[in-house]
């Protein structure tokens, strides 16, 4: 089983411009992303796509891969489609999965990275396409910002509707949880993310701007899978503040820490 990550990354973001390569204990937030990712045990390789020659330059700098998409995406699933065709056009080989792990989550861990896929290839057999991750929010500020999307699950945890709304209500019997977010690492089926692609954007998926809400409205299923891990989202200079501080209490860090 070829099982690639894929790491979506553009200096463009319209939130926090140039964060990929915004520092985080002296290091790039990607190449937090890359080293942390690539020591997934699940995975056969670890790219990054991005549009941006000064991405690529540094991870091939830290000894790492990437491949230049075109700078017109305006998804990551779609950076990550055009992504897997070069790369198994590079190497010769299909890739059987590609998990998608976001670039602004420089706490990732291979524990979540494994999970997730293998999530995606226990439900496979079911017809299953795609799979995600999923965590605990711990306070109300939380679960009210808008920056994390919530999720609900039916009670075999395939996902039922995520939003950047607070979901589940807090006005009835459990008012203080539990909060599910959705954490950002995606594995999908080869054919899967080429199908994904070609679905039209549905209604929910745009007034939530979510773009796991396609599958739902479409009819697919999403299998979610809990991670313990702490997952830090990056949106904002505050957010990359923060995922400092957490990187002093992180184990993994020393690991890699000389790799700049």
């Amino acid at each position: 089983m070829n099982i690639v990550a894929i790491i979506p990354a553009r200096m463009g973001s319209s939130r926090y411009p140039g964060k990929p390569l915004a520092p985080i204990k002296g290091i790039p937030m990607i190449g937090h992303v890359y080293l942390r990712t690539a020591m997934a045990q699940a995975l056969s390789d670890c790219w990054v796509a991005t549009c941006d020659e000064e991405i690529k330059d540094y991870i091939e700098s830290i000894g790492g891969k990437a491949v230049m998409t075109a700078n017109t995406h305006e998804r990551c699933s779609d950076r990550c489609a055009e992504a897997m065709l070069k790369i198994e056009e590079q190497t010769g080989k299909k890739i059987d999965i590609v998990v998608m792990v976001q670039g602004d989550e420089p706490l990732v861990t291979p524990t979540m990275i494994d999970t997730a896929s293998q999530a995606l290839l226990g439900d496979m057999e079911n017809g299953t396409g795609v799979a995600c991750l999923m965590g605990s929010i711990e306070t109300k500020e939380n679960f009210e910002d808008p920056n994390e999307i919530k999720v609900v699950t039916d009670l075999n945890d395939r996902a039922i509707y995520m939003s950047r709304e607070p979901i589940p209500t807090t006005k009835r019997d459990k008012p203080e949880g539990p909060w599910l977010k959705q954490v950002c690492i995606i594995p999908f089926t080869r054919e899967y993310l080429l199908t994904f692609n070609s679905l039209t954007p549905t209604p929910l998926e745009i007034a939530e701007s979510v773009d796991l809400n396609r599958c739902l409205e479409h009819g697919h299923a999403v299998k979610m899978a809990f991670t313990n891990d702490l997952a830090v989202s990056v949106d904002t200079p505050e957010d990359r503040a923060y995922a400092e501080k957490m990187m002093e209490q992180d184990a993994l860090f020393s690991s890699y820490a000389d790799q700049n």
